[in-house]
Formats: C-alpha cells, sequence, structure tokens
C-alpha cells in the first residue's frame, strides 16, 4: 500500500498548514475559546476562501474532489494546531448528504457550504451507552404532511450547532436506521447548550415531531457509511493533535535542563517520547487504510467498517495515552491551561469519548469479525 500524498494532497496539507499555523496564536485560541459560538468565524471564512472547506467535496458543488483523503489530510493539519472550527463534524455531514442525498438537496446545501456561507451540523449521538449504528431517536412516516418524516428523540453533544443551518441526524424508522434533514429552527426543535471538554459549545439536541426529509434511503447502508467515514475522521484529528503535542514536547525538553543536562538526553524520557512516536505512527497507518479503504477500493462493506473501527480504537486508547504522556514529560507547567500543550490535552479527551470511546470500538470490532464470511 502507497502512504505517499501525493502532489494535490502535499498541496492540500501545506496550505491549511500555513494557514493554520498563521492564525491559530495562543492569544487568539484564547479570544475565541471565551467567546459567545467559540468558533473562529474568521479562520472558517479563510479556510473556504482558500478552497479548503470544500476541498472533500464533489466538483459538480464547487469543491474539489479529494473526497476522505483530503479531509484527512486537513483535519489532521487542524488536530496538529487545535484550531476551533466545526471542520469534522461539517464535512462528514456534508459528504454523506453528497454521497446519499438527491440533486435538489445537494444543490441546496452544499455549494454555500463550499463558499463558507452555511454550515451543517452532525447529530449521531445520544445519551447513556447508545451505539451510533442503533439510534433511540424514532423517525416516522408522515403520508401527506408537508414534511415526509417526523422525528422523535433526543441527540447529545452535537457538535458546534452554533451557525448551522440544517442538522443530519441518524434515526430509526422500524424497518432500518436513516438520515434526515431538520432545519436548526424548525418547529419541534429544541437546543440546549453544553460545553464539552475541548471548550467547543455542543448542543443537546430535542426532537419533538420536527419535520424532516430523508438523506437517502432508510435501511440501505447511508448511517452505516456516515459512522464510518466520522470513525476515520476523528482518527485523522486526533493524528493531528497527537502529532502536535508532541512537537511541544520535544521542543520543551530540549531546552529544560535539569543537573546541567538536556532533559531530552535523559533515557527514560527518551523512553516515553519513543512510546508517543511509535503510537502515533500506528494511528497514521491505520487511519491512511481506512481511507484507502473507504474511498472506493476492492473493501467490502465489513473490511470498511473493520478499518475504520482499528483507526478509531487508536485514536481512542493510544491517542489518549499519548497526551497524557505529553503533559507528564512538560511536568507542572503541563497543566497550567494557559500553557499550549494543554489544549492538546483537552482535545484528545474529547476525540477519545466520541462516537463512544476505546471500549465500544472494540466491542464493535469483535463483532465485525466474528461475521461469518460471505463466499462471493
Amino acid at each position: 500500500m502507497d502512504f505517499s500524498l501525493g502532489e494535490e494532497l502535499e498541496a492540500v496539507r501545506d496550505l491549511a498548514r500555513e494557514i493554520f499555523s498563521d492564525r491559530t496564536s495562543p492569544e487568539r485560541l484564547r479570544a475565541v475559546e471565551t467567546s459567545q459560538s467559540r468558533v473562529d468565524e474568521r479562520l472558517w471564512a479563510d479556510l473556504a476562501d482558500a478552497g479548503l472547506v470544500g476541498v472533500a467535496l464533489p466538483e459538480a458543488v464547487g469543491g474539489a474532489g479529494l473526497g476522505p483523503a483530503g479531509l484527512c489530510v486537513l483535519l489532521e493539519e487542524q488536530g496538529r494546531s487545535v484550531a476551533p472550527v466545526p471542520l469534522w463534524s461539517t464535512l462528514v455531514g456534508a459528504l454523506a448528504v453528497a454521497a446519499h442525498g438527491d440533486a435538489r438537496t445537494r444543490a441546496l446545501l452544499l455549494p454555500p457550504l463550499v463558499a463558507g456561507t452555511a454550515r451543517l451540523a452532525l447529530a449521531l449521538e445520544e445519551f447513556g451507552p447508545a451505539d451510533p449504528l442503533a439510534p433511540q431517536t424514532f423517525a416516522a412516516s408522515a403520508p401527506g404532511d408537508a414534511a415526509p418524516w417526523r422525528l422523535t428523540g433526543q441527540k447529545a453533544a452535537v457538535p458546534s450547532p452554533t451557525g448551522a443551518s440544517h442538522v443530519l441526524v441518524s434515526a430509526d424508522t422500524g424497518a432500518g436506521t436513516g438520515l434526515f434533514l431538520v432545519a436548526a429552527d424548525a418547529a419541534g426543535v429544541t437546543w440546549e447548550h453544553a460545553e464539552t471538554t475541548d471548550h467547543d459549545l455542543s448542543g443537546h439536541l430535542t426532537l419533538d415531531g420536527a419535520p424532516a426529509e430523508a438523506v437517502g434511503t432508510p435501511g440501505q447502508g447511508a448511517v452505516e457509511w456516515t459512522v464510518r467515514l466520522a470513525h476515520t475522521a476523528l482518527a485523522a484529528l486526533q493524528l493531528g493533535v497527537t502529532s502536535g503535542a508532541l512537537g511541544h514536547a520535544a521542543d520543551h525538553l530540549r531546552e529544560r535542563k535539569q543537573f546541567g543536562r538536556p532533559l531530552a538526553t535523559f533515557q527514560a524520557v527518551q523512553h516515553q517520547l519513543a512510546d508517543c512516536y511509535i503510537d502515533i505512527d500506528a494511528l497514521r497507518v491505520t487511519m491512511w487504510h481506512a481511507v484507502d479503504a473507504l474511498s472506493g477500493g476492492e473493501a467490502d462493506e465489513a473490511e470498511q467498517e473493520s478499518a475504520a473501527l482499528v483507526a478509531n480504537w487508536w485514536a481512542s486508547e493510544a491517542g489518549l495515552t499519548t497526551v497524557h504522556r505529553v503533559q507528564h514529560l512538560h511536568g507542572g507547567i503541563g497543566v497550567d491551561t494557559d500553557y499550549p500543550v494543554h489544549r492538546h490535552f483537552l482535545w484528545g479527551r474529547q476525540i477519545a469519548s466520541t462516537l463512544g470511546g476505546a471500549r465500544a470500538q472494540l466491542s464493535r470490532l469483535g463483532d465485525v469479525l466474528a461475521q461469518p464470511a460471505v463466499a462471493s
């Protein structure tokens, strides 16, 4: 398997790194974290102007057509700078609409999103030990109604709903799960703001007969596809978070001295850095394997799901271990909330618990691997 990015993805990486590096000073991050929306709207506009918001979306709606690979390159650079913009949730939802929505829905939602003038929220998680593949939110068909579906239920910690015109919601129909598009301010939609570990202002969403339109045909795999993409996207974001954290640690340990020697020269410190490097590299390999499986290759659905789950397990388990180690290597300043590495720790912890966390992914992976192979 070839892990080289190629010219197009390298160009995306370099441009994204330049923009994120220039616009994520500690002072600017602190200002956004205390703002009303917790989203850096100027940075979002800059990313859209540079063509990066649409990098993964089809050319037919104004995007660059780079798919999951383009998305993951962008997310890795975002994670490296812990930039407070809702890229993973908005773009996973947008790619789901691009893959499963009809022409009218794509034309309505995606061009404004590429232009940076609209956003989409993604509601996959629920309260309790809920499996994102088995939502408790229920979608009832409404023949003759102005809206073809009505949704009832609750979604937990919807990422960055501020500024989103629509919410993409997973729900059960009784005959299979489906994705449904709901206007963020529709009747029957109630929001309760909730701050998450990484300072994002998420929203608990209550749906009480909210009018909705199906994205794709319920029961035909749209939810499963979207969850696989979300697992992979979160792994890419965590790859950037951990890489950025390790960079902070390397700089700190080269400069900080103890007993007349840089801390980086101590064997116990080197061992911890080596463990971090190995975990990050394993996360990188498994994430790109998942991207390859999702990008229209020969992998069947079980292979796609297992690849996405393995990548997300590394993001949850090894990612959290890495940011813990890095914080420990910084000593007392590692827990200073004004010190840059602390943001990486908070982001790493938040990502590690999104969509169920390591134990849930491992349990699901066991179920997938236990399924009997289907003879062709």
